[in-house]
């Protein structure tokens, strides 16, 4: 029996997610103006581990972590551990539904005479849980079980004392589980290739008597190909994003420190016309001009990712005041005691015309020689959001503390 299924569930939790901010928009009359970036294989852009997650989202100049590769893997250089091991956890969605995760493996391991090179390594996988397919008449056929998974690996390396670089290059295959045709075609799968690219820099200026950290860092993600689920007659683009980011780490006391960070997001991705914006005159009265827009949505689809980058910072239908929505921002803060012991809070900002996702982020971390323990909690500002309640959780293995436990570092 030929059918075609629909991942109904992905369509729905989608939807779900741009309409925490439409809602809003509904109650201003200003639901026409929402226009978020489109993007495929968004579940890249979810922040994976519980430390960054906990101040809002940020990593771009923090202290180096096992997590670096998603935010900023040229930290890598600079970690205190010759290696380290992460492994991340977060239920997604879970107000809507109990079967969605994100689980994350990532690590790194220092190498050369000085240790100023290092070698870095992720793998992600996103399951949507399990969906059940129909056939015409709305009968139950199959069940599916579509995922999003990527796998990177990464080479940092300290250009000076104080400034270092890295790369990424990453595989990533999407399979949303549902038919492209009605003739029993089965392949689903659609793969993609990106690199990111990164650079850090730290310094240790001193304050009064007190020895202080400062710290800016940059990060070009997921620039690649674009990814296609029928063939590549509507391909999309890659959540290609640009993110910077400055952190400020100074004593308290005696074992009592206080870092506070701040990163700015932009989606490198040019926005899709609205037909909306495209009108003509006719007799004295305005009606939709719809050659015009289809030939802006034919140059926008065949548009190239690299085109697209640069095309990005100046497309807005609502011309700079618009450009300047699209740039999300994270406000973070961590206290930490003797290293071992960590509290952290922050604040993830985006427009309400870009989608709208507004929340707060707690978290706390314990640290021992060989493994940290991390956890995170998130509180959205709009109670309609299904992104509020997402919890992380993150576990730490210290290659270095785990060497010395088994005969001493070599």
């Amino acid at each position: 029996m030929n059918y075609r299924s629909f991942n109904l569930r992905y369509l729905l939790l989608s939807v779900a997610v741009a309409l925490c901010g439409a809602q809003a928009l509904a109650a201003d009359d200003l639901k026409e103006d929402f226009n978020p970036v489109e993007t495929g294989v968004t579940s890249l852009s979810i922040a994976p581990d519980a430390r960054g997650a906990s101040m809002g989202d940020l990593g771009a100049a923090t202290e180096p972590d096992a997590n670096s590769q998603f935010w900023n893997p040229s930290k890598y250089a600079f970690a205190y551990s010759r290696g380290g091991v992460s492994i991340s956890y977060t239920p997604w969605l879970r107000k809507l539904v109990n079967d969605i995760f994100l689980a994350n493996l990532s690590g790194y391991w220092k190498f050369g005479s000085e240790e100023n090179q290092a070698v870095s390594a992720s793998l992600r996988y996103f399951s949507l849980g399990e969906v059940t397919s129909a056939a015409a008449g709305d009968v139950a056929t199959t069940t599916i079980n579509p995922y999003e998974m990527a796998f990177d690996i990464g080479y940092s390396r300290k250009l000076s004392e104080k400034f270092s670089m890295g790369i990424v290059f990453r595989y990533i295959y999407s399979d949303l589980g549902y038919n492209t045709s009605d003739v029993g075609d089965n392949s689903t799968g659609a793969s993609a290739f990106s690199a990111d690219i990164s650079g850090y820099f730290t310094t240790y200026p001193i304050i009064g008597q007190n020895e202080c950290q400062f710290s800016w860092g940059f990060d070009i993600s997921n620039i690649g190909t674009k990814v296609s689920y029928d063939g590549g007659n509507q391909p999309a683009f890659l959540p290609t994003n640009l993110r910077l980011g400055a952190m400020f780490m100074f004593p308290l006391a005696d074992y009592h420190t206080l870092a506070l960070s701040l990163d700015l997001n932009k989606l490198l991705v040019p926005t899709r016309p609205r037909q909306k914006d495209y009108t003509k005159v006719v007799d004295g009265v305005e009606v939709p001009d719809t050659e015009a827009w289809d030939r802006a949505y034919r140059d926008w689809q065949d548009m190239s990712p690299i085109t697209g980058i640069f095309k990005s910072f100046n497309d807005a239908p609502g011309g700079m005041k618009e450009e300047l929505k699209e740039i999300n921002y994270s406000l973070g803060a961590e206290y930490s005691y003797n290293q071992q012991f960590f509290v952290r809070a922050g604040y993830y900002h985006e427009s309400q015309w870009k989608g709208n996702r507004q929340y707060f982020g707690f978290g706390a971390g314990f640290s021992l020689n060989v493994v940290r323990l991390d956890a995170s909690y998130m509180l959205a500002t709009a109670q309609t959001s299904p992104l509020d309640q997402t919890l992380r959780f993150s576990l730490t293995f210290d290659m270095d503390g785990l060497k010395n436990l088994f005969g001493g570092r070599k």
